[in-house]
């Protein structure tokens, strides 16, 4: 068993990287309103602010904010797997022992957290999600994803509509020359 530790910081902000198990997979994208609809429905019964979301066809990566005093992140992503993964067909491959618990083979079993610890921190995990199809050749364009809080963050002025337009993938890598100019971004409530 893994000895890591999950930091907990009541009413902190976290980054969130989230992959299906099957990485070939297109399930997130395909059943996007479920995905949705779940997320919904975990925010009304465990609130939590949604910084930034993106969705990509096997994995997803976000901000959230949770409430003062609250740091129960891993309820609340227990949640949206389990609801997600009870209302799609049970197609995945599954191991001896999910079978054996009566787990489904959809979700890898562990995520990626990260605790933000400051206004930059903050941008460059921002920008990263938005990124992130130009970064994995889903889009030439970030305004041509339809799965992503970017969107939001154009209509709020964080953003222009033309963002990472032209931008060299083959660069000195993500993060150089972009940003936010410093502003945060609070208000996406989906």
């Amino acid at each position: 068993m893994s000895t890591y530790r999950r930091v907990r910081a009541p009413g902190a902000t976290y980054f969130f990287t989230v992959n299906l198990n099957d990485r070939s997979s297109d399930l997130l994208v395909r059943e996007v309103d479920l995905l949705r609809q779940t997320v919904r429905a975990t925010k009304a019964r465990h609130p939590f602010h949604i910084d930034a979301w993106v969705i990509l066809p096997e994995h997803m990566h976000c901000l959230w904010t949770l409430p003062e005093g609250d740091a129960d992140f891993a309820l609340r992503w227990k949640v949206i797997k389990f609801a997600f993964a009870k209302r799609v067909p049970k197609t995945e491959a599954r191991t001896c022992g999910q079978h054996k618990r009566g787990e489904r083979g959809i979700w890898q079993r562990r995520y990626w957290e990260h605790l933000i610890r400051d206004d930059l921190d903050y941008q460059r995990h921002f920008d990263y999600i938005h990124f992130n199809p130009l970064k994995h050749g889903h889009v030439d364009r970030l305004a041509d994803w339809p799965y992503s809080s970017f969107h939001r963050a154009v209509r709020a002025g964080i953003y222009s509509r033309d963002w990472c337009d032209g931008w060299d993938l083959d660069g000195d890598g993500f993060g150089e020359g972009l940003g936010t100019g410093g502003k945060r971004f609070e208000v996406f409530h989906p």
